[in-house]
């Protein structure tokens, strides 16, 4: 399932970015090994160039893929149409009668630092609007290991950071909001642990915390969830090893090139020639 959406984005030039999108949507909406593309959904494939339309549409992925995570969990959810200053994703239980509003996360594995801005946790909360609740899904190996501001910033805006690997758990153990469980309560665990974590201790990664919360919430042995993350792990080292190869692949073609195709390839690769067509515009703006 997961090589069928690169099938598609690969494919894409041929295709308007719509009709993409709906290709996308109905191969996750329909395909049958939707547990095994969770695991790999997070991780952005090194061979879709940055800020391309391939990555573009590995974005819509991500979002078709939450949505189809919170209905597995019993939500009614769908991916909000292209607006700006706006969550990806609607959700609302018809059970408990509550709403939310979500964002979806894939990082590259080769993205070294990675800031509060690239989580737009203050932002979420905004995007809120009139949904009950706000959740984050990012990669869980990705969100900052130790000390981070987006921790303080989700505790004192309840917002929820969640996680692939909690969506993988609790699909694959069969989860679904029912009369005795209430999901609620896990997209407002940051309100409810503000309360007891200390101010000093606002901006720590409380990801175990959450997780403690989330096998009791739905009565699973947090042991069974640590072996899932081990499980996950295997995965993030076999996908891994895919991704260094399409670079060293990379390495091995650069070594091939002549010089002329060389210097070619390195003069688009900085973007000489459009930083000196911008120049030109803009001094040909000051005469007009």
């Amino acid at each position: 399932m997961f090589n069928e959406i690169l099938s598609i984005i690969y494919k894409s030039s041929a295709k308007s970015f719509d009709d993409t999108c709906a290709l996308l949507e109905e191969c996750i909406n329909y395909g049958t090994d939707f547990l095994g593309m969770l695991r790999q959904i997070g991780i952005i494939p090194e061979s879709l160039p940055h800020d391309s339309t391939g990555e573009k549409l590995f974005s819509k992925a991500s979002d078709y893929a939450l949505a189809r995570a919170f209905r597995e969990l019993g939500l009614k959810s769908a991916v909000i149409k292209a607006r700006a200053d706006s969550a990806d994703v609607l959700a609302e239980s018809e059970l408990h009668n509550y709403s939310l509003a979500a964002d979806a996360k894939a990082f590259r594995l080769s993205r070294t630092a990675k800031n509060q801005k690239d989580f737009k946790v203050s932002a979420l909360s905004a995007w809120r609007r009139d949904n009950d609740y706000a959740v984050l899904c990012a990669p869980y190996f990705q969100y900052p290991a130790k000390i981070s501001q987006i921790y303080s910033q989700a505790l004192s805006s309840n917002v929820c950071l969640l996680s692939w690997e909690h969506l993988i758990f609790m699909i694959e153990h069969g989860i679904m909001e029912s009369s005795s469980i209430n999901l609620s309560e896990l997209w407002n665990f940051s309100s409810i642990f503000s309360h007891q974590v200390l101010v000093s201790d606002m901006k720590r990664n409380f990801l175990q915390d959450f997780s403690i919360f989330l096998v009791n919430l739905i009565n699973e042995d947090s042991n069974s969830f640590v072996e899932s993350l081990r499980t996950q792990i295997s995965s993030i080292v076999k996908r891994g090893g895919a991704e260094k190869s399409f670079w060293l692949d990379k390495i091995e073609q650069i070594h091939s090139y002549s010089r002329e195709q060389a210097v070619k390839e390195l003069i688009q690769s900085l973007g000489i020639q459009e930083k000196v067509a911008h120049i030109d515009s803009y001094i040909n703006s000051l005469h007009a």
